[in-house]
């Protein structure tokens, strides 16, 4: 009965300090945290395919943090629900589709106001200004912690009817990126038409829509050019994206985690930067059916000559149209919030 109790006395031992050593393990050697992350569509080509999909796919090995990786096609969800599915927990961290889920944060489009970024320089300028108001404003109002922003490069608008410029796009359907460019499209007297990215070149084969915005090298990944028979290089904004974290998941992670994480996402979105840079370029190239063309499809888009007057329009814009706009509309909905921008992106612009 004795050697009986001890031999349980020592098994008893011997589970305690097995337990004790499972509970002084590394967290990673056991249970590493894995994030459910919502990417890019694929529509979005080379920025999604040759940077996001592989810096998530290897997430685990840069920061010890696992990755289950969807692009947005393999949801179901819409680019305008983003915010709320954030909200409600079931993904953790979402690449944003900032233009399409300004609906119901327009604080957002102060990032990107039409006329505002016509360049890369000027864009990172903006960003760098604006993104804490953003983030500040998706952590109080979705939950979220904005992680990093980046651009998919200078938006065009690209159309099936041949167009000389700004002035033939009135009567025509234009498929926009936001409700501000809205504005602008209708004070051309355009129609301006809201519609998912995946479903645009359809949309311009079949007449649905005249004339759609977005960067050449996402034109030329979509199939664009085999609908579209004209390009106006036109720079209207350049489409800005982001990655934000739930809150709920961003607690989870502990103060290393984070931080690996976060500096991870910083460096992606730089490496985009200039990735974008080199995409736009090439785009244009492809797009014409000029060489080089080292990244996309070959295609003979026509490149319509800009007039000096439609660039003026576009400069003028963010104080005439696109200000004005957002301005009434997101102060409605966050008091002061156009004070605040004039305060932070203004003086960029000479804005005041």
């Amino acid at each position: 009965m004795q050697t009986a109790l001890i031999g349980r006395a020592r098994t008893l031992t011997a589970m305690l300090a097995l337990t004790a050593m499972a509970s002084m393990a590394p967290a990673g050697a056991q249970d590493a945290p894995k994030l459910k992350v919502m990417g890019m569509p694929l529509a979005t080509g080379n920025i999604q395919k040759n940077r996001e999909q592989p810096f998530f796919e290897k997430l685990k090995e840069t920061t010890g943090i696992e990755a289950d990786y969807k692009v947005l096609d393999q949801t179901g969800i819409k680019e305008f629900e983003q915010l709320r599915v954030g909200k409600s927990g079931l993904f953790d961290l979402i690449g944003l589709r900032l233009g399409q889920v300004s609906r119901d944060e327009p604080t957002i489009l102060g990032l990107d106001l039409v006329g505002l970024n016509t360049n890369y320089d000027t864009a990172k300028k903006v960003v760098a200004a604006y993104q804490g108001v953003v983030g500040e404003r998706l952590e109080k109002q979705f939950n979220m912690k904005l992680l990093g922003v980046w651009p998919f490069g200078p938006q065009l608008i690209f159309c099936k009817p041949a167009i000389s410029g700004l002035s033939d796009l009135k009567g025509k359907k234009v498929r926009i990126l936001d409700g501000v460019m809205a504005k602008m499209m209708e004070k051309v007297g355009a129609t301006p038409v809201t519609m998912a990215f995946g479903e645009v070149s359809q949309g311009l084969s079949l007449g649905t829509i005249d004339c759609a915005v977005t960067g050449p090298s996402s034109a030329n990944s979509a199939g664009w050019p085999e609908s579209a028979t004209h390009v106006y290089p036109l720079a209207l904004q350049v489409a800005v994206q982001g990655y934000a974290i739930t809150l709920s998941a961003w607690g989870k992670l502990k103060p290393d985690q984070q931080a690996k994480l976060k500096g991870a996402i910083e460096k992606l979105t730089e490496d985009i930067w200039s990735y974008s840079k080199e995409l736009w370029d090439d785009g244009m190239r492809c797009n014409a059916g000029q060489d080089p063309c080292t990244t996309g499809k070959k295609y003979k888009l026509v490149t319509v000559p800009v007039k000096p007057e439609d660039v003026e329009t576009v400069k003028g814009a963010v104080k005439d149209i696109s200000f004005p706009a957002w301005a009434e509309a997101c102060d409605k909905v966050n008091p002061g919030c156009s004070e605040g921008w004039k305060k932070a992106v203004g003086p960029i612009i000479g804005m005041k």
